[in-house]
């Protein structure tokens, strides 16, 4: 098979290096406050792939501030993840952003999570429907509700619902990553099925996402990044650290996150394995 010739002098070399958390972490700090604000939303959605001990709230919480308005509809998203108590309270705040679409994203985000405060933003927008002098009701917003009816969100829906990865205590599900995959019309076909075969368990599979990490398309390493992540198993992590020099920004702050995520997940204590119990021998 051909390969692209930028793509494999990097994986030789990195393949001898191993990262650390610190500078994984400082990867993605860098990235947070990069001038770029493509850079900096790249981080953000990253930041769904990382385990929720690092302080991915904080971050998220902070990019709530961002001058630009994707990168807050990221962190809006990326917070809903999280589920916490800390989130919804940064999330209810983000009701209150000037922009329609940071605004409506935090109210979608609360009512998913149950929170009053999203059902009675969504009810603003239904009753502005039928009555023109509603303030809350914008083009964008009613630009956003329709877009909820198009194929290409019932697909995402589908992706998200159907790819079925079991939650872990601690550990995002990287709804944020995958949903920025989907949406971006330059991502190709071969990096959705990456995506949805990520919950497979066969031994080829988990093969084909690795040779995928070498893939001359960027959209196809970051949905194997983004699949072989979210399998939880440290013994992948040397090859997710190749791809933290790789030419594609979008793939690189992937890989930072799912190192932190395997460092997590290969720190926790190791449980015991139970005996089986063996019968008492009878009293002669």
């Amino acid at each position: 098979m051909t390969r692209s010739w930028f793509v494999l002098p990097v994986v030789l070399v990195a393949r001898s290096w191993c990262a650390t958390d610190a500078e994984c972490n400082q990867m993605l700090e860098q990235a947070l406050k990069d001038k770029n604000p493509d850079t900096r939303m790249q981080a953000v959605v990253a930041l769904s792939l990382a385990a929720t001990r690092a302080p991915v709230f904080s971050r998220l919480e902070g990019m709530l501030q961002d001058s630009d308005v994707p990168v807050r509809v990221a962190a809006v998203t990326g917070l809903a993840e999280l589920k916490t108590d800390e989130a919804k309270a940064a999330l209810r705040k983000a009701l209150e952003d000037p922009v329609p679409e940071v605004s409506f994203a935090a109210a979608k985000a609360l009512y998913n999570l149950h929170d009053p405060a999203g059902k009675q933003a969504l009810m603003a927008v239904l009753a502005g429907e039928s009555k023109t002098s509603s303030n809350f009701l914008t083009k964008q917003k009613r630009d956003a509700l329709r877009m909820m009816h198009t194929p290409r969100v019932l697909f995402l829906f589908a992706a998200r619902t159907g790819v079925g990865f079991a939650p872990v205590p601690g550990l995002g599900e990287g709804i944020t990553s995958m949903q920025a995959l989907l949406t971006d019309p330059s991502v190709s076909g071969r990096a959705s099925a990456a995506l949805l075969l990520g919950k497979d368990p066969s031994p080829a599979t988990v093969d084909a996402l690795k040779e995928a990490l070498i893939d001359k398309d960027w959209s196809v390493r970051a949905a194997a990044v983004h699949a072989l992540a979210l399998r939880n198993d440290p013994a992948v992590k040397p090859d997710l650290e190749a791809l933290l020099y790789d030419a594609k920004e979008a793939v690189r702050l992937r890989a930072a996150a799912a190192c932190l995520r395997l460092s997590a997940i290969e720190a926790e204590p190791k449980k015991p394995v139970k005996q089986p119990r063996t019968k008492a021998s009878p009293k002669k």
